[in-house]
């Protein structure tokens, strides 16, 4: 009898568990919700305003999106990993200098799931300082690699008043596979335009070098999006222009 209670208790505990570990890991990567501080995945705006950002910065391939920019008129932000501001800080230079917003993508890139608090401060304050070296000047704000977070990076970016920026639009997550480029680029395009609205955050990873698609959707989106009236503007911009303050 005590056997058959253990083997039941013992179930209810690992259930219990097992459910736990799934309820946080879906919150770890919810685009919406985090357990301390502010976090922005679209903002409350009465006009068609709308950011573009850019994950995985600087690399060999940020000219290319650059001049699409610069071609377009338009301004964006980057979210900008340390040891490749290391690795191209002339690179990530020409972003400042190009007049585009800088963010903080961590140091090493890594998921901050079970991490501890001084493995956090390390990975975001080390990449500021490279921010900073660039010489940019405006605010930082923080979006985490792969949208994984839980309890030690939303504390610390909370007790430092840095906000995590998270999205609304991203096609890359529904890309189809075995697509030639120029399917990549119809529906990147496509399913960015369809699901924009006013104070949208859209994420695109184009500095891969098998990214091209990513890169060449960028200047139909922005052709299409401004036929439909919308104009281009930084997060920091975006935050601004919030009509829940």
């Amino acid at each position: 009898m005590k056997t058959k209670r253990f083997v039941r208790v013992a179930g209810c505990v690992l259930i219990s568990a097992l459910l736990c570990s799934y309820i946080l890991f879906q919150i770890s990567k919810s685009r919406t919700f985090q357990f301390f501080g502010g976090l922005t995945y679209r903002v409350a705006t009465d006009h068609k305003v709308v950011a573009l950002t850019f994950d995985d910065a600087p690399t060999l391939k940020t000219a290319d999106v650059l001049a699409i920019l610069k071609q377009k008129h338009v301004v964006a932000t980057f979210y900008e990993i340390g040891k490749e501001i290391e690795r191209y800080p002339e690179i990530a230079k020409a972003v400042v200098a190009a007049g585009m917003e800088v963010g903080n993508h961590s140091y090493s890139h890594q998921r901050f799931l079970l991490t501890s608090p001084s493995f956090v401060q390390s990975e975001v304050q080390k990449t500021n300082d490279l921010i900073r070296s660039t010489g940019y000047k405006g605010d930082i704000t923080f979006r985490p690699p792969n949208g994984k977070k839980l309890f030690s990076l939303p504390w610390y970016l909370h007790q430092h008043g840095i906000q995590t920026i998270m999205w609304d639009v991203e096609p890359d997550t529904y890309l189809p596979t075995n697509q030639t480029e120029d399917e990549q680029t119809t529906f990147l395009v496509g399913y960015t335009v369809a699901n924009v609205r006013p104070g949208s955050i859209i994420l695109l990873h184009p500095f891969c070098d098998t990214c091209g698609g990513d890169r060449r959707a960028i200047g139909q989106i922005i052709d299409d999006l401004q036929s439909k009236g919308y104009k281009f503007v930084t997060i920091s911009q975006l935050l601004a222009s919030s009509t829940q303050h």
